[in-house]
């Protein structure tokens, strides 16, 4: 509802950019990957094998409701982006992992495994970003 001007020199700043993107999706009611499926993505990343670690991942994605699919389709496509000018702008599929992972994904209650789950969290992002045509493809 609030009126924006993006105009605005305030805005001329990425991390202002940035960490606007990264409240908005904290600041959610449920996170992008849903709660429910938190163990099931930890559980899917942990496979040993790469490609069915990706098939599964995949399927994950494939069951999520029709707008959370979508935005997380748009946002890794643009992330995707970003991680390909990690020349420039020193973002690797792996940084992008550790700024994003725990804000689009995270267990409904937290529990004395954060450091495992951080761990987790940033792996999937980077897979999602590194396997993207594969996962959304």
């Amino acid at each position: 509802e609030e009126k924006l001007n993006l105009d605005d020199s305030q805005w001329e700043d990425i991390h202002v950019v940035t960490g606007a993107l990264k409240m908005f999706f904290r600041e959610l009611p449920e996170p992008l990957f849903p709660y429910c499926f938190f163990e099931q993505f930890v559980e899917a990343i942990k496979i040993p094998d790469k490609a069915i670690r990706i098939k599964s991942i995949k399927n994950l994605v494939k069951k999520l409701p029709k707008p959370n699919y979508e935005t997380m389709k748009i946002l890794f496509e643009h992330l995707k982006k970003i991680a390909a000018k990690e020349s420039v702008n020193l973002m690797s599929t792996q940084s992008l992992g550790i700024v994003f992972g725990p804000t689009l994904l995270r267990p409904e209650k937290e529990t004395g495994n954060m450091a495992v789950h951080m761990l987790y969290q940033n792996q999937i992002v980077e897979l999602m970003l590194s396997e993207y045509s594969k996962i959304f493809g």
